[in-house]
């Protein structure tokens, strides 16, 4: 959902989207951020007095630079408080739109804006009253919202044994209605509480235990410092052995009663921990799947089902205990990435080596990494030579070579070679811990297909719980059959009113497939942007840094009437004081060539056409053909070659004397080793057409194009006329993803579906502003992305139609009498344990 402005309607400015010092966050990278309609046009150059956005007349009073308000001078004449919220369920630009118009019209809010990139609420209000009005105003407009940043009192949580979404919504609304937590939000996704409150962390624990869930506080990024509970298979063997004993002894003449006995003591064991949930549930104003259950169970037992009642609390204990051990690996796929940073490291004291915690190593101290061990903290390698394997961090599968002056990532190993680090960043700013913070976040926000099933299951359930008294109460008034029948009947349909498999099907899915990507150095923001990537059919490039490597080569080296081994060494010795990078480029390869340096003096750099030096006693010249006609030396002879690598898209140096050419050297841009491949699985992954963008000539753009082989390029582009080529692919009919470095390509990357960005791990804009994130610096695992994506969506359609399938089946099946009640339990727990095992599949999707 991009924001269509007009030409005329330049995004941020008279200068255009391309000027970075503009608009330092990227231009509107809150980006997709609004959709410009008449009357409110983000980042005009012509805006209403009424509604404007991104004046192109700045004040000097607007830090923000593009996309403040326009009211922002006049914010800075009324004092007042700021604060910042997190919005959760902004599934396009337009609702971001819409809590910012409502909460704006609000009378005691100054400002408040929203970003849909960084899905971040800025308040600026006269008082908590303000801010209160505007959390009441974005959950009416029906979106989640966190509480301030600032806030003293939040504390994160561990729970463990919620095994669908309507268990976290029960522990939310029975936590809510507690005088002394002010705010709590639950994520079945992550299986993590954050709890604003104040009373002791014991009471929150207390009232969780209370309906039927462990809760521990989080200690650090996916760490518990919490006791586990104990097996809930103990109870669950202890059950089942009554069952059966109770049910052999029937057939073996044990009297009846001390069979129902048996049965009794079984629905106690195994039903205490769902029916006391299921007060808590009702006290709290939720339905959820303890309240079914546990009246299925006690009406059974009422009409003298203990046989019956027995196995379905039975069943159901089963089920719950297999999915959580299921979803607990979904879970802890993320958790894990953590332990691959060492709780402690050895630290240069002096002349000494200590050993001392990672929390405790500040900026600036030096760490020594042995052969073999990981690197506690990011940092710069200030003495060694190594090579690290990186794939924690990018997923790359080769060791990556590290000299002084390079950095080094918390998490990677050091493979061979004792190496000094400089730590740059603590323990909580580590790249690794973004990356683990950034997914857990991603996890828990809803895709717009978890929020359509979320809403549906809301509707389903209480329309089924209703259906089932009427069946109790209805037949048997009008005459239509005994009670005991239809109690029994309306019983199942308790139990078929529980939508847990639905419910479960998608975010399992959704964390699943954001921590494989995680695992192989991929950032997906959400389960929105996972599901745009499976609908994407065209993905544009920026060329430089993105299809090549971003700096000029030498490709080509024709010498005339000499060795090439000569010619380099004169164009070493011409250029070795050039400051120019093409200049450079010459010199590193000669360097690389192990050329020799020739005695030269008299270097001159002559702006915009080249050098000449005297060498051996003979003026020497290197540069284009403007200094050679300049200099009276004829080309005759070699136009036609020279017009040949030019026609290539490669730069052309001249090396010769007052006598003549002596040879040519070719520079250019070249493409990326990983490229070709990854352009190749791309095609394979199901992407239609690949597009790349460039301000290069067409020379060059054509045969960059070649060598990708993408299917079309643009060429000789403005960062504007980026923008338009993207509107010019999505008014084809396209969904387009736009790739590029997360920085200069901002306004094409937020006007685009999906914005990828490239090389991450050394780029923390990167990192915030585009939707998906490689942290590796090529296009190696886009593939396994979109692939991953397309994965995802398809097992998602699967199990939301395996969970409607069955529960159809089941409904069916009740009413003839074929569905008994145990066997209505197995339909629901069944059904959401293969859809949980079906969505565990995405964490094994190899590249």
């Amino acid at each position: 959902m991009a924001s269509q402005t007009s030409e005329t309607n330049t995004c941020c400015g008279d200068d255009g989207p391309g000027d970075p010092e503009d608009d330092p966050e990227g231009c509107c990278s809150a980006s997709k951020a609004q959709t410009a309609s008449e009357g409110s046009t983000c980042c005009s150059t012509e805006v209403e007095e009424a509604s404007a956005c991104c004046s192109s007349e700045k004040s000097e009073d607007e830090p923000e630079g593009c996309c403040s308000s326009s009211s922002a001078s006049e914010v800075t004449a009324v004092q007042g408080e700021k604060k910042v919220y997190r919005i959760q369920g902004m599934d396009c630009p337009s609702c971001a739109m819409t809590i910012e118009k409502g909460v704006n019209a609000l009378g005691s809010i100054i400002e408040a804006k929203v970003s849909y990139g960084t899905a971040k609420l800025q308040v600026v209000g006269m008082d908590q009253s303000a801010f209160d009005g505007a959390e009441q105003t974005v959950r009416k407009l029906g979106f989640e919202i966190e509480m301030p940043e600032q806030k003293r009192n939040l504390r994160t949580y561990i729970v463990e044994g919620m095994d669908c979404g309507s268990c976290a919504q029960s522990i939310e609304n029975h936590l809510s209605k507690l005088s002394k937590v002010k705010h709590a939000d639950v994520s079945f996704s992550t299986g993590k509480m954050k709890v604003e409150h104040d009373n002791s962390v014991e009471d929150i624990i207390s009232e969780v235990s209370k309906i039927g869930y462990h809760a521990s506080v989080a200690d650090g990024v996916g760490t518990n410092t919490g006791k586990k509970p104990k097996s809930e298979y103990q109870n669950i063997i202890i059950t089942g052995a009554l069952i059966a004993v109770g049910f052999i002894g029937s057939y073996a003449g044990l009297p009846q009663m001390m069979s129902t006995i048996l049965y009794a003591i079984a629905i106690v064991i195994s039903g205490y921990k769902p029916v006391k949930s299921a007060y808590y549930a009702i006290r709290s104003g939720s339905l959820d799947m303890n309240v079914l259950m546990s009246a299925a169970v006690i009406g059974a037992a009422l009409i003298g089902e203990w046989f019956e009642g027995a196995t379905v609390v039975w069943l159901f204990a089963l089920g719950i205990a297999l999915q959580n051990q299921s979803i607990e690996r979904t879970r802890k796929s993320i958790r894990n990435l953590m332990d691959l940073t060492p709780s402690e490291a050895w630290v240069k004291a002096g002349s000494e080596l200590v050993q001392k915690p990672v929390s405790d190593i500040t900026v600036g101290e030096i760490t020594i990494i042995k052969p073999g061990d990981r690197v506690p903290l990011d940092g710069e390698v200030v003495k060694g030579e190594t090579s690290i394997n990186q794939a924690p961090i990018t997923g790359e599968s080769m060791p990556v070579d590290k000299v002084e002056g390079d950095t080094v990532y918390a998490g990677t190993i050091n493979e061979h070679g004792s190496i000094e680090v400089r730590v740059t960043k603590l323990v909580q700013d580590t790249t690794i811990s973004k990356i683990i913070h950034m997914v857990e976040e991603a996890q828990e926000q809803r895709a717009p297909t978890q929020a359509f099933i979320d809403k549906f299951a809301s509707i389903y359930t209480p329309i089924v719980f209703a259906a089932a008294l009427a069946v109790i109460v209805l037949p048997p008034l009008f005459g239509a059959g005994s009670w005991g029948e239809w109690v029994y009947k309306g019983l199942a349909l308790l139990v078929v009113a529980c939508p847990c498999a639905l419910v479960i099907s998608t975010p399992v899915a959704i964390v699943s497939a954001i921590g494989n990507a995680a695992k192989n150095g991929v950032l997906i923001k959400g389960g929105t942007f996972l599901e745009k990537a499976a609908q994407i059919k065209v993905i544009a490039f920026d060329k430089t840094g993105t299809l090549t490597e971003g700096r000029p080569q030498v490709t080509e080296v024709k010498a005339y009437g000499t060795t090439e081994e000569e010619l380099l060494s004169i164009a070493y010795t011409l250029e070795d004081y050039s400051t120019h990078p093409i200049g450079r480029t010459i010199v590193d390869y000669a360097k690389e060539q192990n050329i020799q340096v020739k005695p030269g003096e008299r270097f001159s750099n002559i702006v915009g056409k080249g050098v000449q030096a005297t060498i051996e006693g003979q003026v020497y010249y290197a540069g284009n053909q403007k200094l050679f006609a300049e200099a009276g030396i004829s080309l005759s002879g070699h136009e036609e070659a020279l017009e040949d690598i030019q026609s290539q898209g490669k730069t052309v140096v001249i090396i010769g004397t007052k006598k003549g050419v002596i040879g040519v050297i070719a520079v250019s841009d070249t493409i990326r080793k990983t490229t070709a491949q990854a352009l190749k699985d791309l095609r394979h992954a199901g992407v239609d057409q690949l597009v790349m963008l460039t301000g290069d000539n067409r020379g060059t753009a054509k045969r960059i194009a070649a060598e990708a082989n993408v299917n079309r390029y643009f060429a000789e582009l403005m960062p504007e006329d980026k923008v338009n080529a993207i509107r010019q692919l999505q008014a084809e009919g396209h969904k387009v993803a736009m790739v590029g470095d997360g920085i200069n390509d901002a306004p094409a990357l937020a006007l685009s579906d999906i914005g990828i960005a490239m090389g991450g791990a050394g780029t923390d804009t990167a990192m915030e502003t585009a939707d998906i994130v490689l942290m590796a610096d090529n296009l190696e695992k886009l593939p396994h992305t979109m692939k991953l994506s397309r994965k995802a969506l398809s097992i998602i359609k699967q199990n939301i139609w395996f969970s409607l399938i069955v529960k159809a089946i089941a409904l069916v099946f009740i009413f003839p009498g074929w569905l008994t009640l145990w066997m209505a339990v197995l339909s629901d727990t069944g059904a959401a344990i293969i859809v949980i095992l079906n969505a565990l599949r995405l964490l094994n999707v190899k590249e």
